[in-house]
């Protein structure tokens, strides 16, 4: 298999989780190499899993991360099973879900993890075994509490502090609310076949309804259909897709416009608000959701997908804008692209 695409990464990585599945499914050939076999591999710039050692200019291995961009990559280069609407206007709608996933439902994701007990001892005790699990006890546990003890450090990037944690909790709820609704009518957010954002939601809820106990209990009570959603999410390489299987956006129906009003109580006070910290060097950012008080420290990277979703918006036609804006306006996601790209 030396056409197969490499990686690495690991099963508590919500990210890793969102790129297997869409390799599956796509039925793109690859070797998953575990964080020990990858030591010898290219190093990236920035650790972050999933890491991908793909070819450069000039033809040497990199390692490369950045699950959107990756995945817009595998598009240029692997023919077929699409996970890009054809149509723009939906294809940014997808790009918005994909972005608020990967971006937000993270948050509920590293909230859950590090704020409960029974959480934290579970992700202490598992997170190191899938680095090595052949070290004694004691070394073992020991890096069990480094993980933990560096992780719940790091909830004041994601925001998860004990003023926004009610806010976290309430949104998650009412998102697995909203998608139970949509998953009566549609197996997937766009339709009946898979695009990016729904493997983007899957990797977040990889943790969320499967792993991580407080969060994988709440799922389970309220949205049984998600918790199995999830499940059958893992491997779609039987599905065989059809070009009419996307929804029409002048066609959406109630239960995504829904999600997206969901997305849109939540994602946009956030990125605007975080944005606007990075550019003034502010250290903190404040602003309030559903009535409710947010501060976080800035996050660079935040401020950098906020400019992409501009830049996004800004380049389609004046027809699919228009289209868009129109599915946009009414769940209140319109104003944070409405600005000049970055």
């Amino acid at each position: 298999m030396t056409d197969a695409v490499a990686l690495s990464g690991a099963p508590g990585s919500p990210y890793t989780r969102k790129m297997l599945a869409v390799l599956r499914y796509r039925r793109i050939a690859y070797r998953f190499l575990s964080l020990v076999q990858a030591a010898a591999m290219p190093k990236p710039k920035v650790h972050l899993l999933p890491t991908f050692y793909l070819p450069a200019a000039s033809g040497a291995l990199e390692a490369v991360t950045d699950s959107t961009p990756l995945i817009r990559r595998l598009e240029r280069e692997h023919v077929g099973r699409s996970v890009i609407p054809t149509d723009p206007a939906l294809a940014f709608i997808d790009s918005l879900i994909e972005d608020y996933a990967d971006e937000w439902l993270t948050k509920a994701m590293f909230h859950y993890r590090w704020s409960y007990a029974p959480d934290i001892a579970k992700a202490a005790a598992l997170l190191p075994c899938w680095r090595s699990f052949m070290i004694p006890d004691e070394e073992l546990a020991g890096l069990g509490r480094f993980v933990a003890d560096r992780q719940i450090g790091r909830l004041r990037y994601v925001g998860s502090n004990e003023v926004t944690g009610p806010v976290i909790e309430a949104s998650y709820q009412r998102f697995l609310e909203a998608f139970e609704a949509h998953l009566r009518l549609y197996p997937y957010l766009l339709g009946h076949r898979p695009g990016a954002a729904d493997f983007a939601v899957f990797g977040q809820l990889t943790q969320l309804a499967e792993f991580d106990p407080t969060p994988m209990a709440l799922t389970l009570r309220i949205a049984p259909r998600v918790t199995a959603w999830v499940g059958l999410m893992e491997d779609q390489s039987g599905v065989e897709p059809a070009e009419d299987d996307w929804i029409s956006v002048a066609e959406v129906p109630e239960t995504l416009k829904a999600i997206l009003a969901e997305i849109g109580q939540v994602y946009p006070p956030v990125m605007l608000a975080n944005a606007k910290a990075v550019a003034a060097g502010a250290a903190e950012v404040q602003t309030s959701i559903t009535g409710q008080p947010w501060t976080q420290q800035p996050f660079p990277y935040q401020a950098k997908c906020l400019g992409w979703l501009r830049e996004a918006f800004a380049g389609l036609d004046a027809g699919a804008r228009d289209r868009v804006a129109a599915l946009l306006e009414p769940a209140g996601c319109l104003a944070m692209l409405e600005g000049e790209p970055d």
